[in-house]
């Protein structure tokens, strides 16, 4: 399928230590219409926050991105284009901050990874690998992935379809580095939605880490603003030690 004709526009986040001292600018390839992919969502920029917070712990560190699939089936159901789930945010700001950094996106969906490129190209990273991944499926390319110490998940707990996927996937990684962390944010949209039990089954667990530990608790953030910022919340998850 050809890729549909779609007005880009590229969006600047800059995030700031306190006082100004140090900053860091990146661009963002974004459709305006949040009904597509390749928009910018509040838990990707409270994501980045806190990869910015804590760039000397991602130095030289491999960092995966995973980017949200729930989006995939909301574009597909609307207007039956196959645009890709996400901008790679998090992923580009760990890549400017001295990261050894893959993006990933589903393997099924070819223009989705193309958007991850566009972001690298958008930023200056042209070495930034970008390969399919689909959660829940151990596929060659998860097979053949180094050992990652951070996996950056962005709105990932969207769909309870999809809870298990993603953590059969984290498991997975975990099992080549006992000591990798998933960093997410979520938005809470239902209170009756809970992952412990599978993190239970997957021999995993998770700390929450409020957003005011890392100046995330704004209405304004980079740049952003960040309607309902209040309901976005940030967990790590690791490997359960028994």
């Amino acid at each position: 399928m050809d890729e549909p004709s779609l007005t880009l526009v590229e969006k600047s986040f800059t995030f700031e230590d306190c006082g100004g001292s140090q900053s860091l600018t990146v661009s963002i390839p974004e459709v305006l219409d949040p009904h597509y992919g390749m928009y910018v969502w509040p838990c990707a920029v409270v994501l980045s926050q806190y990869v910015w917070k804590t760039r000397s712990e991602l130095q030289h560190k491999t960092v995966l991105e995973i980017a949200p699939q729930h989006i995939r089936r909301v574009m597909k159901s609307v207007c039956e284009l196959q645009l890709g789930a996400g901008v790679s945010l998090s992923g580009v700001v760990a890549a400017k901050c001295g990261a050894r950094v893959i993006l990933s996106d589903s393997a099924e969906l070819p223009l989705c990874l193309r958007n991850c490129r566009r972001s690298c190209d958008a930023n200056h990273l042209p070495d930034v690998p970008v390969i399919g991944l689909t959660w829940g499926q151990v596929s060659p390319e998860l097979l053949s992935l180094p050992p990652v110490d951070v996996i950056l998940g962005s709105d990932v707990f969207y769909e309870p379809e999809d809870f298990e996927d993603v953590l059969v996937t984290v498991s997975f990684i975990v099992r080549k580095n006992p000591h990798a962390q998933l960093w997410t944010t979520y938005q809470e949209r239902s209170a009756d939605w809970s992952i412990d039990a599978l993190l239970l089954k997957w021999d995993l667990k998770c700390i929450n880490v409020p957003l005011e530990t890392f100046d995330a608790n704004k209405t304004h953030l980079a740049g952003s603003t960040l309607p309902g910022n209040h309901t976005v919340q940030m967990m790590i998850i690791t490997k359960r030690v028994v």
